[in-house]
């Protein structure tokens, strides 16, 4: 049989444990922020690095790096890290230009890098469109009452003020 002391032994413990799991029972009703760090990137601009581009152009490009080599400027890191609040996911991409001086000359990541990468930017093709295709862009018909008489979107309406009213002489 059970004493009471051993029956209010039993029920503090089991409502020590119920309180202590509580938290992660309820934890999906906690709201959680995701959590971004570093440099984000579209594909977009991954495509449109060229090899022999400069320093400056590469930046104008991607932005600034995370983290550029403290014993040679010739290595940029650029770093993603997105962490979901909801399901704690974790997305993490990283891209890292190799520069030879003030030219770029690699690149390696989790980025697709374009077909192109190999051609400088001097050097590509421009694109091209066949005359065929252009055709001249004609407006609207309109009607000629309104072609001759075009009115504006909003009328004024002009304030007098004391500059504009006449002044009468006083003979």
């Amino acid at each position: 049989m059970i004493n009471k002391k051993q029956s209010l032994t039993l029920i503090g413990a089991v409502a020590l444990s119920v309180s202590l799991s509580a938290c992660s029972v309820f934890d999906y009703l906690i709201y959680k922020p995701d959590i971004a760090q570093g440099n984000y990137m579209e594909l977009q601009q991954v495509e449109k690095l060229r090899v022999d581009m400069t320093k400056e152009q590469a930046e104008y490009i991607l932005g600034r790096p995370v983290l550029r080599d403290s014993f040679a400027d010739n290595i940029w890191y650029y770093v993603y890290h997105f962490k979901s609040g909801r399901n704690a996911e974790v997305t993490h991409k990283e891209l890292i230009l190799y520069f030879d001086g003030d030219l770029l000359t690699r690149v390696e990541g989790d980025y697709k890098i374009n077909d192109d990468f190999d051609t400088p930017l001097n050097e590509g093709a421009l694109p091209t469109v066949s005359p065929s295709v252009i055709e001249p862009l004609l407006p609207e018909q309109e009607p000629d009452a309104i072609r001759k008489n075009p009115k504006p979107f909003i009328e004024e309406e002009r304030l007098e003020t004391e500059n504009d009213v006449p002044q009468q002489d006083s003979q």
